[in-house]
């Protein structure tokens, strides 16, 4: 089988005009960048505001495993099986980060026969809406380190006498907002800035700072997550970045930063339309982490697409503990809108990955049994699948489940376990089908399209796992042991602490965002399978005012990767004729 840019570019695309006026989009409600691809307009949604919304279908998985199980690929196949039945369907997908295109993963636009095209646009830069967060963060960051400057220079009198602007009395050592970059670079988690020459101080001041990965930012999350430019304007303005000496929040707009902010994002608040091989009309936007952050898409999309479209397919990044758990208590309660269906992806490989009778260890050699027939290591590895399925039932939507076929792949083996899954009895309609997406594209997505729409058909009872008005430290204990199945919470002293000053700062009502490996369902990656009455440690508390929650930091997670031994960019070049090569 070719090569997945090969297939990208062995394929006939249709102009970008073509696929927008395919999903409805108005000429003047399009800007296009270049001839496959176009940014949307926000203000469509005034004109569709009394057309009927179709179905939200969220795609997430079993607990990834070095293998990879396809969820994109699964989220690009339904979409094209969805169209080769006659439904009427858009995909809704987050825009890749270069860190993980340079780093483990690589691309992010799926694969074979079922991606999103040209691929290599999409994973590298596509229309700058990364690269306008990161400058807009930074913004940020810059003006903090020049307000603390200047104030000092002058002193907190004078500078307000020459200025007329209030002197914010920024406290040096709690200064919350990091920089970001669009790179794995673990040389950048803790640096120091502001240093100067001998007798001089034309650099600021020196301080310890140090940088989070784009995905991670804040402005990641308020972008993903705002209703519209204005709503953007506002969330960006609550957003604290300091404290000053008497503990108080210093704010973006208490910097005057938060309109320079916003009008570096302008075009980033647009969705960008493109297309699958199979001519389906794909939106991508926003691109944040679901391991440091929540990890989906954009309201803005999604409310689009379910105004064009009887189908939007969207995904949560990692398992159905990460992005879908975040996609529930984060995003939908924000967006006042639930999904409609849930599909859970799962491999025979990845579940023998996740029964625990394998040693994997990265950079070593995969055992032979992952492959091959393994009766023992698929019912153990069941356990997780069988979680993940609870897990989705647990928040009263139906639940597909996508069997990703391998050509490794023995017709006993996938039969056993669709008996599995059907001798199981769980909280909501469950259904199964095997997909061949990634080799056979939407034909290979047909009988997983026919579930998804009898599973629709199904009315969802959604009930996120708490209520924004319960206090924080309900909302922690509900995602970690209800959501979970810990034991129980472990919260530092620094965490502690923390808890008590953002309750006592009026933010008891934001809602949670755990982050943590998603390795494992506990915090601890090593721990495969169904994990029971394990703690779920917090090592630290972080505000996001803007975006509206709080993050517990669990664990070792970090909010910086770093690169492995031999990165995915080992592998990218061009050709003799300037092609890119090397991506997937």
């Amino acid at each position: 089988m070719k090569s997945d840019i090969d297939i990208c570019r062995d394929t006939l695309l249709s102009p970008i005009e073509d696929i927008a006026k395919q999903a409805g989009v108005q000429p003047q409600e399009l800007t296009p960048q270049g001839s496959l691809k176009a940014k949307i307009k926000p203000a469509i949604l005034n004109r569709l505001a009394d057309q009927a919304e179709g179905k939200l279908v969220v795609v997430t998985a079993i607990t990834p495993t070095p293998l990879g199980e396809g969820k994109t690929v699964t989220t690009i196949g339904l979409a094209q099986g969805l169209a080769k039945i006659d439904r009427s369907v858009m995909a809704c997908i987050r825009q890749p980060s270069m860190g993980p295109v340079f780093g483990v993963k690589g691309g992010a636009a799926g694969g074979g026969y079922s991606q999103v095209a040209p691929m290599d646009k999409l994973n590298l830069h596509l229309t700058g809406d990364i690269h306008a967060v990161t400058a807009a963060h930074n913004l940020a960051a810059a003006a903090i380190d020049a307000r603390l400057y200047h104030e000092s220079r002058l002193g907190y009198d004078l500078f307000s006498e020459k200025t007329g602007l209030p002197a914010l009395r920024i406290d040096i050592n709690n200064i919350t907002w990091k920089r970001v970059m669009d790179h794995n670079d673990r040389a950048l988690r803790m640096i120091t800035i502001g240093q100067n020459e001998p007798d001089k101080t034309i650099n600021g001041l020196e301080r310890h700072d140090g940088f989070d990965i784009t995905a991670a930012s804040e402005l990641m999350a308020i972008l993903a997550l705002s209703d519209d430019l204005h709503d953007m304007r506002k969330r960006i303005g609550r957003i604290v970045v300091a404290y000053d000496l008497d503990g108080n929040p210093v704010t973006a707009e208490d910097l005057q930063v938060a309109g320079a902010m916003t009008v570096t994002l302008c075009d980033a608040i647009e969705p960008t339309l493109m297309q699958t091989l199979e001519g389906v009309p794909t939106l991508i936007h926003a691109g944040p982490f679901a391991n440091i952050a929540h990890g989906n898409s954009s309201i803005i999309a999604d409310k689009i697409a379910l105004k064009l479209s009887d189908f939007t397919i969207t995904e949560g990044g990692f398992g159905s503990d990460m992005g879908f758990e975040k996609a529930c208590n984060i995003k939908a309660q924000q967006a006042k809108r639930g999904p409609d269906c849930a599909v859970v992806v799962a491999t025979l490989r990845g579940l023998k990955a996740n029964s625990g009778l394998y040693d994997l260890r990265p950079g070593q050699a995969l055992p032979d049994g992952i492959f091959a027939e393994d009766h023992n290591a698929l019912v153990a590895g069941f356990e997780n699948l069988k979680w993940h399925i609870s897990n989705a039932a647990r928040y009263g939507v139906p639940v597909v489940v996508a069997i990703n076929r391998f050509p490794q792949d023995t017709d006993e083996e996938l039969a056993q376990l669709q008996a599995m899954i059907k001798a199981e009895s769980f909280e909501t309609f469950v259904d199964v089908a095997i997909s061949e997406a990634f080799g056979k594209g939407g034909d290979g997505a047909i009988k997983l399209a026919e579930c998804v729409v009898t599973a629709c058909q199904h009315k969802a009872n959604f009930t996120p796992l708490y209520q924004l008005n319960q206090p924080l430290e309900e909302k922690i204990m509900a995602v970690a042991e209800v959501g979970y199945g810990a034991s129980h919470v472990e919260l530092s002293e620094v965490a502690q602490q923390q808890l008590v000053k953002f309750k006592e700062l009026g933010f008891d009502e934001l809602a949670i965002c755990m982050a943590k490996t998603p390795l494992s369902i506990s915090t601890d990656p090593s721990i495969k399978g169904a994990p029971k009455g394990f703690t779920v440690p917090v090592r630290e508390l972080k505000l996001c005012a803007g975006a509206g929650f709080i993050y517990a930091l669990c664990g070792n997670v970090m909010t910086m990767p770093g690169l492995p031994e031999k990165p995915a960019y080992m592998n990218l070049d061009i050709d003799e004729n300037g092609n890119i090569i090397g991506l997937s």
